[in-house]
């Protein structure tokens, strides 16, 4: 049974309205911006695909019209049959940072999950806060919940006179499973400092105490931290976010279009040295185990293909750049993560990586523990 909510109360499925932050950089022109939530597509978007028969492959400014059905990206082959097929929409962007190859509608938003992490790195930078090296990868990761992991979380709370009480993101277990089998096994309990998404709460909260703002609301949407993190993921992905929703940890969660998500990574490695934004890249591709953790693709992708920056987010979202401006983003419609990997692999290669590093490519479908398949690229 459905309750409204109580009067006055804006129900937790809808959004808070934001605006630029003074304390951060100049924001792009919002012009028709409406003044109530925005859980619904905001000025200058586009609603996402209607359906209608066949897939769209399409290149260059023709991929602005795209609205058919998304292309089938990946397929799950068993024992020789094509038992299940995986839909969505990638971009790969040039060294220019012109539309190289369109699949699907680029062009309408999507929730880019913890892919958006490295810009509100940046905008936690814009604040104020002084990070680098292992904090500032951890800043931007959805990290394992590997001990080096916890404990760093632990002291970036600390070093700002906070505790793990002060987070307010959700207990959980960590986000590898052979790391949480361990952690179970030692008799470990969901914990907030576990989540995988504690580092970023962590330095967010350290840009609060630093500028005095405060601690105990910093995941909500009007927060002067979230204005300043809005006006970067804007800035750096070259449009308006067209709608604001709340992520699994309880953050603010930032609509954009895949086409935005990778000129948005295509930014920050081609930002210049010292600039928050390059910042949070360096970092990034510095400690990539602080990013993800020691059995995780994005940090495998990183140490193997040198000067690349890699991030997943949940729902099958990726976004790579490369350190001469190519960019790759898509998402997975129904959000299944198997299909990340040989999507991966089969868009780093369109883009012209000659080795594709082994931590990606076609997934083994396995029968009474023999591999008797594969989950495979499409396109």
């Amino acid at each position: 049974m459905h309750t409204a909510a109580p009067a006055g109360r804006v129900p937790l499925w809808k959004a808070t309205p934001m605006s630029a932050s003074p304390s951060g950089p100049e924001p792009l022109p919002r012009p028709g911006h409406p003044s109530g939530p925005r859980l619904v597509p905001g000025p200058g978007s586009r609603p996402g695909p209607a359906p209608s028969p066949g897939p769209a492959a399409l290149t260059g400014a023709d991929a602005e019209s795209a609205d058919a059905v998304p292309p089938v990206l990946a397929e799950v082959v068993r024992s020789g049959f094509v038992e299940s097929r995986h839909r969505g929409s990638l971009v790969v962007l040039g060294a220019d940072g012109s539309v190289d190859l369109a699949l699907g509608d680029v062009g309408a938003p999507v929730f880019p999950r913890s892919a958006n992490k490295p810009m509100q790195a940046a905008g936690i930078l814009h604040a104020g806060l002084d990070l680098a090296g292992e904090r500032l990868a951890l800043a931007a990761a959805s990290h394992s919940g590997e001990p080096f992991h916890r404990d760093l979380v632990v002291k970036m709370l600390a070093e700002s006179g906070l505790s793990e009480a002060d987070l307010r993101c959700p207990a959980d277990l960590p986000l590898d499973p052979v790391e949480a089998e361990a952690y179970l096994a030692g008799g470990g309990v969901r914990e907030r400092v576990t989540m995988n998404c504690s580092g970023k709460h962590a330095a967010m909260l350290a840009a609060c105490v630093v500028r005095g703002w405060p601690t105990e609301s910093y995941t909500e949407p009007s927060h002067p931290l979230q204005h300043g993190i809005l006006t970067v993921v804007e800035q750096t992905a070259g449009e308006r976010v067209a709608a604001v929703g709340t992520d699994g940890c309880g953050a603010p969660l930032l609509a954009i279009t895949l086409t935005g998500l990778a000129r948005a990574f295509r930014s920050l490695v081609l930002a210049p040295e010292g600039s928050a934004e390059r910042r949070v890249a360096d970092a990034m591709r510095a400690h990539p185990e602080y990013v993800a953790g020691t059995r995780r693709p994005d940090t495998r992708l990183m140490r193997e293909l040198p000067g690349a920056l890699s991030k997943m987010g949940a729902e099958a979202v990726q976004a790579v750049a490369l350190p001469d401006g190519r960019a790759l983003a898509f998402k997975v419609e129904d959000g299944a993560v198997r299909a990340l990997s040989p999507v991966l692999a089969r868009g780093l290669a369109l883009m012209g990586v000659r080795t594709v590093p082994g931590a990606v490519g076609p997934v083994p479908v396995l029968g009474g523990g023999t591999e008797v398949g594969e989950i495979r690229a499409v396109f």
